[in-house]
């Protein structure tokens, strides 16, 4: 590309559109459809002269394996003639697509502009880290991308470029004003301050002002919370779009001795921890449920603060009417439960059911008598309850087409704390990445948001247990949670070594016990369903451990 075309009259204002939308990985024509309408919407409400949409917007972030197939390339190329076709002929528009170039494949930012494509920026700097694979897909560019647009000068980068520092140090002396950077950013906790922290010093290092435009909604595992903003060339944000809403919003240049600089313009907060978080959840949640075609979902509500949580999440995701709660009851069940999970289910509006298990339960029991002659009781019988209950409720899904949710969290998850083909059977998993300790700060938060108890505070006070034998608590298995929950953040998002987290001050046989069922669990980790990810290390795309080996604790 690089084409020459007629430069538009040098102007003394600018107006760049952040383009902040949903795209559906794989729908490269629905994609174009919904650009094509953003741009239409930004030129009409803010007279834009540039709009910006986040990075491989055509095709969705990521597109994974998506990128081998031949038939993706030629979606791409025909709704890039579509695009210039049917864009508005008097915005310059910057979007993300894959190119195959000469036999090889890019990560690329394409500028449109009169109906031609004039630009395509070639992604230098392609993560290879946590779950980032770009080096598997892509080749990496080796050029910058500088060029005018109505007197302004302006920088093309993607992404990642910005968090290396070469692409940077390729631009800084051209005199460029204003960086346009299409992002896939996913979110994790603390990334809206680690990632303007370092954009801000971007911004200083180039002498550039940098607009970011970040993709937005959940993508199986990943949810990407938008956030997308503008700095100056001190690095000062301008303007700030919102977290998790989809949209677009201007920013406003003004030409000031040669230079193009923005405007302070319109800056949403940043939401607090739990507020972020629990966004996250809804999102990745509503995202997953709606992009798979599913009609809602059904869980199982034992009246215990987990599926509690989760009930609350799947309502504020997709409405209490598409949410079916099933309390299965067993001899060891409390009333507090059964009365917990009715008040929650009732307050919430969702379907209902209670069905007792205890039938079930003693129908397999009694098949397995003979087999299990002379053994004696163990977890095997606690764990054929929570199996009945998986039965249950993947027989609801089959007939009425929702989809299960799981409510395991990740202090479970890590310890293996859960029952493979029971609690652990589902499509999705809201706090599959989401430590216990974290679950009742988010119950806290969510009945503190000025609509009505949304769980119990009974549910969120007492004591947890699985309840699968008589006065059972999850303390007479596992370290306290916030023991537990220390030590699985030093392990799994550190790896960091057994001597090392008990020079943390954590009991050596706490510490060994743990890292022991971390190591033990992998193969049911590799069986759970897709959960949303939220912390830096999540289990899935990040952290790949072989499920048999001989690796020993310790240094």
């Amino acid at each position: 590309m690089d084409q020459e075309y007629s430069t538009p009259s040098d102007a003394t204002s600018l107006t760049v559109v952040m383009a902040q939308l949903d795209p559906l990985v794989g729908d490269v024509r629905g994609n174009a459809l919904k650009a094509i309408e953003g741009v239409r919407e930004a030129r009409i409400e803010h007279h834009a002269d540039i709009v910006v949409l986040p990075e491989l917007f055509l095709t969705g972030y990521p597109p994974e394996d998506l990128l081998l197939r031949d038939s993706m390339h030629a979606r791409v190329e025909e709704a890039l003639e579509t695009m210039a076709a049917q864009m508005a002929s008097d915005v310059l528009v910057v979007i993300g697509y894959p190119a195959l170039r000469d036999g090889k494949r890019y990560n690329v930012a394409g500028a449109l502009y009169g109906g031609q494509w004039l630009h395509e920026y070639r992604k230098q700097a392609l993560p290879n880290y946590l779950v980032f694979d770009e080096q598997r897909y892509f080749e990496a560019g080796n050029a910058p991308c500088v060029f005018e647009f109505k007197g302004a000068r302006l920088a093309l980068l993607i992404c990642e470029d910005l968090w290396d520092d070469g692409p940077i140090e390729r631009i800084k002396d051209q005199g460029v004003d204003i960086i346009l950077s299409p992002n896939g950013s996913p979110y994790h906790v603390d990334k809206f301050e680690e990632r303007v922290a370092l954009m801000s010093q971007r911004a200083r290092q180039a002498g550039a002002s940098i607009v970011y435009v970040n993709q937005i909604g959940g993508q199986d595992e990943l949810v990407f919370d938008g956030a997308s903003f503008a700095l100056d060339a001190n690095g000062d944000t301008v303007v700030q779009a919102p977290a998790w809403e989809v949209g677009i919003m201007p920013v406003q240049f003004e030409r000031r001795d040669e230079r193009f600089v923005p405007l302070a313009g319109e800056r949403y907060p940043w939401p607090t921890d739990e507020e972020s978080l629990y966004c996250a959840l809804v999102s990745g949640v509503r995202d997953y449920v709606n992009k798979s075609g599913f009609k809602g979902v059904v869980l199982g509500l034992s009246g215990g603060i987990d599926s509690g949580l989760s009930l609350a999440i799947a309502v504020d995701a997709l409405g209490a009417d598409r949410v079916h709660a099933v309390m299965m009851p067993y001899h060891y069940t409390a009333e507090i439960s059964r009365e917990d999970a009715a008040e929650q289910a009732r307050a919430l509006g969702v379907e209902y059911d209670v069905m007792p298990i205890a039938p079930m339960v003693e129908a397999f029991t009694e098949t397995l008598s003979q087999s299990f002659e002379g053994l004696a009781r163990d977890t095997t019988e606690e764990n054929l309850q929570s199996r009945c209950r998986g039965v249950l409720l993947m027989a609801i899904s089959n007939k009425k087409g929702l989809m299960v949710l799981t409510t395991g969290n990740k202090s479970e998850m890590a310890v293996g704390y859960a029952t493979l083909y029971g609690d652990m059977v589902g499509g999705y998993n809201a706090l599959k990445d989401v430590y216990k300790t974290w679950v009742y700060r988010l119950a806290r938060w969510r009945n503190q948001q000025g609509d009505g108890e949304m769980i119990p505070d009974r549910v969120i006070t007492r004591p947890p247990s699985a309840e699968l034998a008589p006065d059972q608590k999850d303390s007479d298995s596992l370290p306290e949670y916030d023991v537990l929950d220390g030590i699985l953040r030093c392990y799994i998002e550190g790896d960091e070594s057994l001597e090392t987290i008990v020079g943390r001050g954590y009991q050596h046989d706490d510490v060994e016990r743990t890292i022991r069922l971390v190591d033990r669990n992998e193969y049911k980790r590799r069986q759970a369903p897709p959960g949303v990810r939220v912390t830096r290390r999540g289990f899935g795309r990040d952290r790949r451990y072989p499920i048999v080996n001989g690796w020993q604790p310790g240094n």
